[in-house]
C-alpha cells in the first residue's frame, strides 16, 4: 500500500458511534429553552488584563436562571479572554511578562521574520498572543451564580499597546 492510498483509506474512516442520548421535549417556557445575550464594552488603555467578572455576574443575576451556561466571546483578533487568579495582582504582571518574552514586538530582531506590519509593531504579535490564548470561554451557572472558583476572575487580555474599545458578548443559555 502506498502512502497515498494509506492516507485515502484513513480519511474515509468514519468515527464510530459509542453512545447516543436524547433530551426530553419541554414546553417553550421551560428554562431548558431559555437564552439571553448582551454585549459589554471594555475600554482598554493598552497592554494588560482587564477584569470584568462583576459585569458578567450582574448579567447572569439579571437573566435570572438557576442553572445554565455563560458563553463569553471577544469580537476581536488582537485581544483574548482568560479565567485567572484575581487575588494577587502579581499574577497579572507575571502573565503579561511571560507573554512579552514569548512573543516580543515585531520591531524586536527575534521577530524579523514577520511580514504583517501594516498596523504597527504590536499588531502581529497581538494576533499571535490571541491565537495562543482564547477568544471564547464557557462558565457554568449554578444556583443563579457563575461557578467560578474562589480566586478566579474573568479577564479581557489586551494585546495592543494603544487603547481600544473592545466588545465582549455575554450569552446565557439554560
Amino acid at each position: 500500500m502506498t502512502a497515498e492510498s494509506s492516507l485515502t483509506a484513513t480519511t474515509k474512516k468514519r468515527p464510530r458511534r459509542i453512545s447516543s442520548f436524547s433530551l426530553p421535549v419541554h414546553a417553550a417556557n421551560s428554562q431548558l429553552n431559555f437564552m439571553a445575550q448582551t454585549t459589554i464594552i471594555i475600554q482598554t488603555s493598552g497592554l494588560g488584563l482587564y477584569e470584568f467578572t462583576d459585569e458578567a455576574a450582574d448579567f447572569v443575576r439579571k437573566v435570572g436562571t438557576d442553572t445554565g451556561l455563560l458563553t463569553v466571546f471577544v469580537r476581536h483578533t488582537s485581544a483574548s479572554l482568560l479565567i485567572q487568579e484575581n487575588a494577587d495582582p502579581d499574577v497579572s504582571g507575571d502573565i503579561q511578562a511571560f507573554f512579552a518574552r514569548l512573543v516580543p514586538p515585531a520591531n524586536d530582531p527575534a521577530m524579523s521574520y514577520l511580514t504583517h506590519r501594516v498596523e504597527g509593531f504590536d499588531d502581529m504579535p497581538a494576533h499571535i498572543k490571541s491565537a495562543l490564548t482564547q477568544t471564547s470561554v464557557s462558565i457554568p451557572i449554578g444556583d443563579g451564580h457563575l461557578m467560578l472558583g474562589t480566586w478566579q476572575g474573568l479577564y479581557l487580555f489586551e494585546h495592543r499597546h494603544h487603547s481600544h474599545r473592545r466588545e465582549v458578548v455575554l450569552h446565557a443559555g439554560a
